[in-house]
């Protein structure tokens, strides 16, 4: 007696578990699904925003530094540097002033395009080389190139002068980068000298 209750108790429990298990079975890739899309979707979130954060920079996109031939603007300036000569000994016709190292001669274009007059100073300009070392103008050596006209040139709104400003730099260094001011307190713009 008792197996065949056993029997009849046994085939009820498999009825019983058959149809939890069918549900079980049905249910289950619905929850895992959604648990997965979840799961991808956090971690996509979570890729994406640290792809974001430290993806490398893409050399198309990166806006270039100007250089010889762009205009560039600060304050109510707009200057163009049109060409470097490095390796000058010396300045002047009649009275010459020698380098310490060797003069580099910057020259540009200078638009004033404020509405007033505006002081061109080229010892408000600062010449860099590759290991970011800072040069200053020769104002001096400037006022013995007639042509440089960037020693304390003021130039009225709408005008335009060609102006060369002078460094005096020791012989090994190559000018790398020049900051350009309309004045010493100005925030100023960086031309790259080096061509690409």
């Amino acid at each position: 007696m008792a197996e065949k209750n056993q029997g009849k108790w046994g085939r009820c429990h498999t009825y019983l578990i058959a149809p939890i298990a069918a549900i079980a079975l049905i249910t289950m890739p619905a929850v895992s699904s959604s648990g997965a899309e979840g799961n991808v979707s956090g971690v996509q979130a979570l890729t994406a925003t640290t792809l974001c954060d430290e993806r490398p920079e893409n050399p198309k996109q990166k806006a270039q530094e100007p250089g010889i031939g762009d205009p560039v603007r600060d304050g109510k300036f707009e200057f163009t540097v049109t060409k470097v000569i490095p390796g000058v000994e010396e300045v002047g016709d009649e009275f010459d002033k020698k380098a310490q190292g060797q003069f580099v001669l910057v020259c540009m274009d200078v638009e004033n395009i404020g509405d007033e007059a505006q002081l061109f100073d080229g010892s408000a300009q600062k010449l860099f080389d590759a290991e970011d070392r800072e040069f200053s103008a020769d104002t001096t050596a400037a006022v013995y190139l007639d042509e440089s006209q960037s020693f304390l040139n003021e130039i009225n709104p709408g005008n335009k002068v060609k102006g060369i400003v002078v460094f005096d730099v020791p012989k090994n260094v190559k000018p790398v980068k020049i900051e350009l001011h309309d004045s010493f307190f100005s925030g100023g713009v960086a031309v790259n000298l080096n061509p690409s």
